[in-house]
Formats: structure tokens, C-alpha cells, sequence
């Protein structure tokens, strides 16, 4: 098959096309579909590997279930670009994570097959279970699958749900989508087999009608019940998936899409909570992909012809660099040090520090909630522990941030990578509240660097705090500012002024959180206005914002957070305490979700870059 032959997915550009075709020629959809994924994505960039593991999937469930009348629930997304492929958006997958463009998840607004918006990981179950049971209401006979990665299948949601649904003993399919190679020996025919015996008629008849004859006999009910376990034997490792309500059937090879095809159809009409286990390869149809399916996960503008993608080295670090090698440092002289991340030890990182000190670092797979009151405990033990997590993803774990670690007051040090905008991938990504719901709690400190060496130094600083402590910073690189070995701790609560402004009729001041510091200087020169670089958000260094009202007649707040509860509204709620009256305008996110876009593009946007903030002062100030 060449790169341009599409002659089969041509004739796809939706499910109710794709079930049109003949059963025999659902290979071929296959394999034309993935070539597609394949060179779109190269040429676009975003999620590839997850993709390319789901081909037959997908093909499978468009052909067997009327979308969309029934509903599919994807978990987190990545694994959902064929999805969008097969529902009219393939002509518009070259747009996918930039501005204006698809959207990189699931997401409602865009199309009707999208049933539910999605980002983080391990919601679809519990939505699905409600759209089964708003089905059963209607009684329409809609039918409702959900899709999760065995990867979402760590965090506890995913369990809550599925325990809530198999005892309300609702109808609907949840398929494991497992591409972990160590079970991979028990697909085949004989699994095949099983599969289509146990999903088919006469065996679901005689398992429902031998539990309803015996029910009232326990002895005899008993023995069935063991019977059923020895006829499923260890054929099907399901028996934790029993004991939760559902029915369990698998595992069958996720690349054979005929016999997906057959089970699917065998299992679309089961009663009750079903759960289909397939196998899949992360990456299937491209080495590369197979071989590094992490490194493949997402990916830039690449050639496939080639065997690894481009080298796309900063000329300064990443911040999530810094405090990778930050962590190193701070291992080397405290021994009572350990770093726990849930599941994200690439992007935060983490990988060398896990390769150097594996008896200080705890993954804790896909439970933000566990992660933080992990860290509690081993706070209570005496130890310093740190939490790596993203903005995103801590407002999982937000009720353990006051329970556990707050009204405590354990010195858990929080280093929140991706705040403020993130960019391509998204609502569901920006780290845009961390700030507002981060403040309230007692305790605790915050910090906003605006450089790299700032970051470094407050996370030693937060580290060395007897309280809990959090140091939030962007994706990405910063400045280029040096980064100085030697760790200091930073004199908690102490701003730096960086500029003054002359006399003038009207004397402005801003006071920037972080790292649109940069950019808040373009503004500061330009309108000759004092310029502060306030570092920490809490406590706030209330003398220099005395002095400053005192001596200036316009206030600015500049933050990458939501105006509503952020680091503007913490500078008003002091100076209305005080009674000190001065205008005061902030600038940050606005009172909606941000969309995908680049950073650059999305700062132009919201009037954060240095030309919207100077333009938004001047506005103001008249």
C-alpha cells in the first residue's frame, strides 16, 4: 500500500459509511486508516503512539454499534485519533492541537460522536454508567461502551465506578484496552475461542438461567458458582472483575479486527455490566513506534521514513530540567528525601533522578489522591517528601492537600509543573487555577519563580520549610537567566524591586507572580512604570506593597492565573484590610477555558504578551 491509497477510507468518512462496507474488507480499512494516522501526524504533530494501538478498535466498535445514537466513552484521548478519523474529521486532522484547529481530546462542542469531553484520565467509566442507566429510563435500547487504558485503570475513580455499576447491575460494556507485552502469551486462538464462547448465547443462557434455578438452594448455589469458575478457569484471569459485578471476557488480541468484530456483536446485547479485555501493542504498524512507545507518545513534525524523531534541543532548560536535576542535588545531601509522581516521571522530569536514586523515587501510577497523602505519611515519619505533579492534575488530589498535609502542617513540598498556560493541549491542561485554590489553605506557602535559578533556589527554600510548601512553574523554557549551583533559601514573603519609575503625572507600578515577568518588563519600559517582581504569593510581602501605594497612583498585577481568586485578588484582599485605596488592575486568565493554541499565540490573545499588557495599562490609566 502506497502513502496516497485511501481508496477504502475514502468511502469511510463516517460510521454509518463504514458500516456499508463488506465485513471482508475491514482489514484493509485498518491498515489504510493507521498509514493515514501515521502521515498525518508526522506532518502535524500530537499523539501518535495510543493511536496507532487502537486502529482495529475503533473500526471495530463504529462497525458493530450505531454510533452515534450508542454512545462511546473514550478515556483521556489519546488513544481516540482514529475515532475522530472515522467521524468526518479526517480532511481536518493536519489542524489537530493548533489554534482554531481539532481539538486534541474528545470533545463535545466539536462533534456529536464525542459523547464526552475528556483530558484527564480515568472518567469514562463513571460516565458511562450514567448514560446506561439515562438509556435504560428512556428504553430506547441504546447501547453504551466505555474504553479505558489499562493505564487509567491504576486510579481509584475507575474502581468507584465500576463497583457503583456492576451492583446496580447496569447494561453496558467497559473494554480494557491493555497494551502492557507481558500478557501477551495468553492471546491466541484459544483465548479467541473462549472469547467468542463465553460472549456468545448458550453460554450467557445457561450461566443467567442456572443462577435464577438455583438461587434459592445455597449448597447447590455454591456449587455452581464454583463451577462457573472452573468452566472459566484460568483461561480468563477475570475473577477480580467478578467480584466487582461484571461480567468478564478476554483477554482477545486487539489487532484482529474480525474477531473483535464477532465478540462485540456477541456482547452488544448481553445484560448487565460486561467488561471486555483485549491486548494491544502501543504503537502497532510502525517500529519505531512499537519500540519507544513513550517516546512516540506525542511527537513533533517528524519524517516516518526515518527511525527516530528530530532533536529538538532548547537553548536553555526546561523548568521541568531544572528541577529534575534540582532533585539530584538535594538526594546527594539529604537522606530523608524521597520524590513521588503520579505517572509522570517523563514529563516532569524525573528520569534521571529514578535511575540514580530508585530507593527515593515512588511512582505511584494514575492516583494523584494516593500521591499526596503518600507524601503525608512519610512526612510523618520524619521525611521530606516531594510531590511532582502538574497544575492540572493536583486538583485531583485537593481535598489530601488540606486534609492530609494542611491541618497538619507537614512539610510536603508541591512542585506543580505546567502552571499557567500550557498550550496545544488544551481546557483540560491550562494550568490556570492552582493559584485561587491554592491560597486559601493555612499553611502553606506558595511560590512563583520568574526565572530558572529562581526556581531552583525556591524549591530549596520550600524544601527546607517546616510547613507545606509549593513552587509553581511554566512548561517549557524560561529566560536564560544563570543558574547558580550553590542553594540559598530565599527570605520567605520578600519581593524585588527591579525598576523605578521617574516622576511623573501619573506613577504606575506592577507587580508581577512569575514567569510573565518578561513580559511585564516590555510593559514597565515602555510606560516607564515601576516594576516589581513579587515571588511569592503567599505570604505576600506586605511592606512593599504599602510602600508602593504610598508612592505610586496606579497598581498593576500581572499572573498567568485566573483573575478570580488569584494573585491580584490576594494583593486587593491586603490592601482593602488596610484600607488602603488605590486603583488596582489585574491582569491574568479570564473567566472562561482556554483553548488550544500555542503559549505565544494564546499570551497574544489574552493581551499577556508585553505589547497586551502595556495596551491594557494604558486603557486603564486613561
Amino acid at each position: 500500500m502506497t502513502a496516497n491509497d485511501y481508496t477504502l477510507l475514502e468511502q469511510a468518512n463516517y460510521p454509518h459509511e463504514l458500516r456499508a462496507l463488506p465485513h471482508d474488507k475491514l482489514k484493509q480499512v485498518c491498515d489504510q486508516l493507521r498509514d493515514y494516522l501515521l502521515n498525518s501526524v508526522s506532518q502535524s504533530s500530537g499523539h501518535l503512539a495510543s493511536g496507532l494501538g487502537t486502529v482495529e478498535l475503533t473500526v471495530a466498535l463504529h462497525y458493530v454499534y450505531n454510533t452515534p445514537e450508542d454512545r462511546i466513552v473514550w478515556d483521556v484521548g489519546h488513544q481516540a485519533y482514529p475515532h475522530k478519523i472515522l467521524t468526518g474529521r479526517r480532511e481536518q486532522m493536519s489542524t489537530i492541537r493548533q489554534k482554531e484547529g481539532l481539538h486534541p481530546f474528545p470533545f463535545r462542542e466539536e462533534s456529536e460522536y464525542d459523547t464526552l469531553t475528556v483530558g484527564h484520565s480515568s472518567t469514562s467509566i463513571s460516565a458511562a454508567t450514567a448514560m446506561a442507566m439515562a438509556a435504560e429510563k428512556e428504553g430506547q435500547g441504546r447501547k453504551v461502551v466505555a474504553v479505558i487504558g489499562d493505564g487509567a485503570m491504576t486510579a481509584g475513580m475507575a474502581f468507584e465506578a465500576m463497583n457503583h455499576a456492576g451492583g446496580a447491575e447496569t447494561d453496558m460494556l467497559v473494554i480494557l484496552n491493555d497494551n502492557d507485552m507481558s500478557i501477551s502469551e495468553n492471546v491466541g486462538a484459544l483465548n479467541r475461542h473462549f472469547a467468542r464462547i463465553l460472549s456468545g448465547s448458550f453460554y450467557t443462557g445457561f450461566r443467567e438461567g442456572s443462577k435464577k434455578l438455583l438461587s434459592n438452594v445455597p449448597p447447590i448455589k455454591a456449587l455452581a458458582s464454583r463451577m462457573e469458575e472452573h468452566l472459566k478457569g484460568m483461561v480468563v484471569p477475570g475473577t477480580f472483575f467478578e467480584e466487582l459485578g461484571f461480567n468478564y471476557i478476554g483477554p482477545i488480541d486487539g489487532h484482529d479486527v474480525n474477531s473483535l468484530v464477532d465478540t462485540l456483536r456477541n456482547m452488544r446485547n448481553l445484560k448487565g455490566p460486561q467488561l471486555l479485555h483485549i491486548v494491544t501493542t502501543k504503537g502497532k504498524g510502525y517500529a519505531p513506534a512499537e519500540k519507544d512507545p513513550i517516546g512516540y507518545h506525542g511527537v513533533p513534525i517528524f519524517d516516518p521514513s526515518t527511525t527516530c524523531l528530530p532533536s529538538s534541543k532548547p537553548q536553555s532548560p526546561a523548568y521541568s530540567s531544572i528541577f529534575g536535576d534540582w532533585l539530584c542535588d538535594i538526594a546527594k545531601v539529604d537522606d530523608k528525601m524521597v520524590a513521588i509522581t503520579p505517572a509522570m516521571r517523563e514529563g516532569s522530569g524525573m528520569v534521571r533522578f529514578s535511575k540514580e536514586y530508585p530507593d527515593k523515587y515512588y511512582d505511584v501510577a494514575i492516583a494523584e489522591q494516593h500521591a499526596v497523602t503518600l507524601a503525608a505519611g512519610f512526612a510523618c515519619e520524619g521525611y521530606s517528601p516531594v510531590v511532582a505533579i502538574y497544575s492540572t492534575f493536583l486538583q485531583r488530589g485537593y481535598d489530601q492537600m488540606i486534609h492530609d498535609v494542611a491541618i497538619q502542617n507537614l512539610p510536603v513540598l508541591f512542585a506543580i509543573d505546567r502552571a499557567g498556560i500550557v498550550g496545544a493541549d488544551g481546557p483540560t491542561h491550562q494550568g490556570a487555577f492552582d493559584i485561587s485554590y491554592s491560597r486559601c489553605i493555612p499553611n502553606m506557602i506558595l511560590m512563583a519563580p520568574a526565572n530558572e535559578n529562581e526556581c531552583r533556589q525556591m524549591l530549596y527554600t520550600g524544601h527546607k520549610a517546616k510547613s507545606p510548601a509549593m513552587v509553581r512553574y511554566p512548561r517549557g523554557t524560561g529566560p536564560g537567566a544563570e543558574i547558580i549551583d550553590e542553594m540559598t533559601e530565599m527570605q520567605i514573603g520578600k519581593a524585588e524591586k527591579l525598576r523605578d519609575a521617574s516622576v511623573s503625572e501619573k506613577r504606575i507600578a506592577i507587580l508581577s507572580f512569575g514567569t510573565l515577568l518578561q513580559n511585564a518588563e516590555v510593559a514597565a519600559k515602555a510606560l516607564d512604570a515601576t516594576l516589581v517582581n513579587m515571588r511569592f504569593i503567599k505570604p505576600l510581602d506586605g511592606a512593599m506593597i504599602e510602600a508602593i501605594a504610598a508612592s505610586h497612583d496606579y497598581i498593576v498585577t500581572v499572573e498567568d492565573n485566573a483573575i478570580l481568586g488569584g494573585a491580584g485578588s490576594a494583593v486587593m484582599e491586603y490592601m482593602m484590610a488596610r484600607k488602603i485605596l488605590k486603583p488596582v488592575l489585574t491582569i491574568g486568565l479570564p473567566d472562561h477555558f482556554i483553548k488550544h493554541g500555542t503559549q505565544k499565540e494564546i499570551y497574544a490573545e489574552l493581551g499577556l504578551d508585553g505589547d497586551g499588557i502595556e495596551r491594557q495599562i494604558r486603557d486603564y490609566v486613561g
